[in-house]
């Protein structure tokens, strides 16, 4: 999230009518991302979260929007779309598409334990299975393999000799991943493809309570596609299972995420084979898109452009993982933990 559009209230007013919200109070930008315009919007009926999609076109937000209203519909705890008065989930601001969310409560947790990432990978995987439903309609995965070509493309002349070749090398070994029959096989529907721990609320409860942190929601779903599902969970345990310090993995909550996952939907043998694999896929799709917001970003009155240099090493971290790893890992999800 991020302010690339400026808004004051008075612009906001004539829009918002449309809506059974009642009058504006505050109006505040949120800082936090980089791809489209958010604020939180109080008003006399509460908080919400006002999204101005800078770049996705009607079609695509109506699909998210969609689908967001779809999850909820199922029992998976997501943000939700307000209706306007109408019945619509969007409409023009500023000339771009727009839309309001309920404000999820709680807050973001920064220093995970094992029961968050437990909590996570139980609802991911309930996330898959529900959303198999909307999987004929949905879009490609935003960011995958071609996008990332052409973003590497864009940035190579910023690196270094030794992050061009890493960079090479590892595109290379996906495509011929990806392009194996195998990987084919693999299941797949739709994946958030950006769940990381900002993307997530939970609700603290009183100190030593046995649900004293509840997972309240998932949300920013624009990055969402059609992948691997397995994909989504290396995304995750990338982010939630990693210590930044070091790029080196807590085997407890590794294990809480994996475990708590499978008690939904159970690894295929196929899986487990492209586990390695896809931890190095979902490592190289965020180095090159924070490589891409760093090195060629645009303009906002307010944007937080995290740095790149954290996921070049976690890949190499994978890199040197993997190697270590193979000759001795009787089962692939768990040389993460050793």
């Amino acid at each position: 999230m991020a302010v690339f559009t400026a808004l004051a209230p008075a612009q906001l007013t004539p829009w918002l009518q449309r809506y059974p919200l009642g009058r504006i109070i505050d109006l505040q930008g949120i800082v936090s991302g980089i791809e489209n315009t958010n604020y939180f919007l109080t008003t006399t009926h509460g908080t919400y979260v006002l999204t101005i999609f800078e770049r996705l076109c009607a079609r695509e937000v109506s699909f998210y929007l969609d689908f967001m209203r779809y999850l909820a519909t199922r029992q998976i705890p997501v943000s939700v779309p307000i209706a306007r008065m109408d019945g619509a989930l969007f409409s023009v601001l500023c000339g771009k598409p727009a839309a309001l969310t309920n404000k999820l409560e709680g807050a973001v947790q920064r220093a995970p334990t094992h029961r968050h990432c437990a909590q996570v990978g139980q609802t991911l995987a309930r996330m898959h299975l529900a959303a198999r439903q909307c999987a004929a309609t949905a879009p490609q995965n935003p960011r995958g393999l071609a996008w990332q070509c052409e973003a590497a493309r864009a940035v190579a002349s910023f690196l270094t000799p030794a992050q061009r070749l890493l960079l090479h090398n590892e595109l290379a070994f996906q495509q011929s991943a990806q392009a194996a029959p195998e990987y084919a096989q693999l299941p797949a529907g739709i994946c958030h493809g950006d769940l990381f721990r900002d993307n997530v609320f939970f609700i603290m409860q009183e100190e030593g309570a046995e649900d004293a942190c509840r997972l309240s929601g998932f949300f920013d779903f624009y990055f969402a596609g059609l992948d691997k599902w397995l994909f989504d969970v290396a995304v995750c345990v990338n982010d939630w299972c990693i210590m930044p310090a070091n790029s080196q993995f807590d085997g407890t909550r590794v294990r809480a995420f994996l475990s708590a996952y499978q008690a939904v939907r159970a690894f295929t043998p196929l899986e487990a084979a492209y586990w390695p694999a896809l931890l190095r896929a979902a490592a190289l799709r965020f180095w090159i898109s924070r490589l891409y917001d760093f090195y060629v970003p645009r303009q906002a009155r307010i944007l937080n452009v995290h740095n790149p240099a954290h996921f070049e090493h976690l890949l190499r971290a994978h890199l040197h993982l993997e190697r270590f790893s193979n000759a001795r890992a009787a089962n692939p999800f768990d040389f993460l933990c050793t």
